[in-house]
């Protein structure tokens, strides 16, 4: 079958190990089903395989990809791939399961014709999204999701700050919290991405660092290092920080004394259960929100979509379609 996969790994030129070939048909194990892809979408996660991040060179060649939307072969469903996979012996959320993983880590991922993941794995599509839409949400949507309506405790009418708002997870932010009626402010480096900001729904948009016109009772921060103390400045006592990423660095000078005298939370967040992913399905099918995609190729011109995104030429989710 036809695939994107990582022949090598490097973390000055990522792009080297990039292969576009064959490589074996799956065959799905007891409990397992085999899904023919109909479209899926590119992550900083897979770029950050291709530098040699969370795997090695003994599990390569690795079919890239987290994302995935396809027909169950073995029941013609139509179905959207929950990307996290849990141990066995694992119940409850499967995120907090400490021998879980994602597509493309210890299992081959999703940018193949054909995919193999645990049944329990499988959420119907919704029929008025289209195969493009529900191939962006399984990762960065559904980290989102999860950020901002599980683990931030906001109301809606209360305040965010999303740092970084042109990144994949971000943008999803952005536009959940105006769906879900919050007051959302965010940053970027740039003019042309505080107006993709403002586009995907924020209420005023400043460049990294600004001082905003009040504190906000949340941060959603997937930056790190660089936004690190702008985040921390910017709340109101009692706020909270919930942080998925950090892609700045992960190791910012930690602010105690602000945090503990203004009693701020940090709290971190993973991705997301299959039960989440139902949920924000259900979500954008009531709100009618939409993922922002950037620009959709065929699965032969996938290191395009590789050069885009390491380049941060990009405005939304790209995606590749079979």
């Amino acid at each position: 079958m036809r695939a994107v996969y990582a022949e090598s790994l490097s973390a000055d030129d990522p792009l080297a190990g990039l292969v576009i070939g064959e490589r074996p048909d799956p065959t799905p194990p007891e409990g397992w089903s085999r899904v023919q892809v109909k479209a899926t979408s590119l992550n900083h996660h897979d770029l950050w395989t291709l530098r040699g991040v969370g795997i090695t060179e003994q599990q390569l060649p690795m079919i890239l990809g987290c994302d995935a939307a396809g027909i169950d072969e073995a029941t013609g469903r139509e179905v959207v791939v929950a990307a996290v996979i849990r141990s066995d012996d694992w119940s409850g959320d499967e995120t907090l399961d400490p021998k879980r993983t994602l597509l493309s880590e210890r299992h081959q991922g999703t940018f193949a014709e054909h995919v193999i993941v645990p049944t329990r794995n499988l959420v119907p599509k919704p029929e008025r999204m289209s195969w493009a839409e529900v191939a962006c949400l399984p990762t960065a949507w559904l980290t989102a999701y999860r950020m901002l309506f599980v683990r931030s405790g906001l109301r809606p009418g209360q305040s965010v700050l999303v740092q970084g708002a042109s990144g994949g997870v971000a943008s999803a932010c952005i536009a959940m919290a105006r769906a879900a009626g919050f007051r959302v402010y965010a940053t970027a480096r740039t003019e042309a991405k505080q107006q993709l900001a403002r586009d995907l729904g924020a209420h005023e948009a400043f460049p990294s660092g600004a001082r905003l016109p009040e504190r906000v009772d949340a941060v959603l921060e997937t930056v790190g290092e660089a936004t690190w103390g702008h985040s921390v400045r910017s709340l109101k006592p009692g706020g909270i920080i919930v942080i998925s990423g950090a892609t700045s660095g992960p190791n910012p000078p930690a602010d105690l004394t602000r945090i503990f005298f203004l009693q701020l939370r940090v709290v971190g967040s993973t991705m997301g259960t299959r039960l989440e992913l139902a949920d924000l399905i259900s979500f954008l099918e009531t709100s009618g929100l939409r993922p922002r995609i950037d620009r959709t190729l065929p699965l032969d011109r996938a290191r395009e979509g590789f050069a885009a995104m390491a380049s941060g030429d990009l405005a939304g989710k790209i995606v590749f379609e079979l």
